[in-house]
């Protein structure tokens, strides 16, 4: 968990199904968006690089018409819930390293990897086993949340937390996680070797419910941002919940319409 949805959680220690659900809320509809911009033909082999859950596993098996699915995580956890989750016997998921891919030389057409580069140790290089994997000519993509910009969620969380404590500035993820920008996502995958590199944003709605809708992810789970909050003690929670919330664009009924925002990349393999 990193506050939200397909924010990913690296460590499925505590309540699989909860993660699933956190994971779909948000990520089936950039998995859509993706999915459309790549056009790729019906009738191809996929592969999804830390699947996960196999939120874009499924997403690729509705709105794709794929020939077949192998989706890949380090985590034993998360592809047994995969496994248990996507029921489609066009679809296999296994446990792999993204930066040593256990799949032959350009086997599939289409090489794709949702909300997970950027937890990577060395993202070139799991960039680089993914166009390993695609076909002369396949496509190679991938999507990261935009965490210093129009990650809305998590930028009243850090924004707030910061103003309150120094501490906070070094967690948040916009710093951490430098490839969740288009420049340096596009000068990766042209690193790598790719051809006719692309970048653009995704942007989709995250409408909360109320404030209790927004804020009660932050506590429990893994990640920085609720790990941060359980370091806190009760007062200081209080005063950033408070500070959170009147920074928040709460409209008459008491929702809170947010915009969350992810870059994808994506190039071909020569």
């Amino acid at each position: 968990f990193q506050a939200e949805d397909g924010i990913r959680d690296r460590s499925p220690s505590r309540g699989l199904g909860d993660v699933y659900k956190r994971q779909g809320r948000w990520s089936r509809l950039v998995a859509r968006e993706f999915l459309n911009w790549l056009n790729v033909p019906a009738e191809s082999h996929w592969l999804d690089v830390g699947c996960g859950t196999g939120v874009l596993s499924q997403t690729i098996l509705d709105s794709a018409a794929p020939s077949s699915v192998k989706g890949v995580d380090r985590s034993e956890g998360f592809v047994a819930l995969a496994r248990e989750q996507v029921q489609d016997e066009r679809a296999h998921f296994e446990v792999g390293d993204a930066q040593s891919l256990p799949v032959e030389t350009g086997m599939v057409h289409a090489v794709v990897s949702g909300l997970m580069l950027n937890f990577v140790p060395q993202p070139d290089r799991a960039v680089t086993e993914m166009m390993r994997a695609a076909k002369p000519g396949s496509v190679v993509a991938a999507y990261v949340w935009d965490y210093a910009g129009k990650m809305q969620m998590m930028r009243h969380f850090w924004n707030a937390a910061a103003a309150l404590d120094t501490t906070a500035y070094n967690l948040d993820e916009g710093r951490r996680f430098p490839i969740c920008q288009p420049d340096p996502l596009s000068e990766l995958f042209e690193s790598a070797g790719l051809r006719h590199v692309e970048v653009r944003p995704i942007d989709i709605a995250t409408d909360f419910q109320d404030f209790d809708d927004y804020w009660i992810p932050f506590l429990g789970g893994q990640g920085s941002a609720p790990g941060y909050v359980q370091s806190l003690s009760d007062e200081q929670q209080a005063a950033l919940r408070e500070r959170i919330r009147a920074g928040l664009p709460f409209a008459l009924d008491g929702s809170i319409p947010l915009v969350a925002r992810a870059w994808a990349a994506r190039g071909f393999r020569q």
